[in-house]
């Protein structure tokens, strides 16, 4: 939550220094930019663990903020034995 905090606290000044992009941030501090949010979730997980890490939409509006929310979950059915 506390990255989360930090996006919220210093979204204009973000948005200032790297314009419009999807940020990886962690331990609140900004660990990656990257033009979609596949690209940094992908590239994220390459250096950090799941769940370690949040990925925000830098916008110039905090009224155009979309939140992402990722669950990994696996449905018993799914798996085979």
């Amino acid at each position: 939550m506390r990255d989360y905090d930090y996006f919220l606290e210093n979204l204009l000044s973000l948005y200032a220094k790297y314009g419009r992009c999807f940020l990886a941030i962690k331990n609140q501090s900004v660990i990656g930019v990257y033009e979609t949010f596949r690209q940094a979730y992908d590239e994220t997980l390459k250096t950090e663990e799941i769940g370690t890490f949040i990925i925000q939409e830098c916008v110039d509006d905090p009224d155009k903020l979309v939140h992402y929310f990722q669950l990994n979950i696996v449905i018993p059915e799914q798996i085979s034995a």
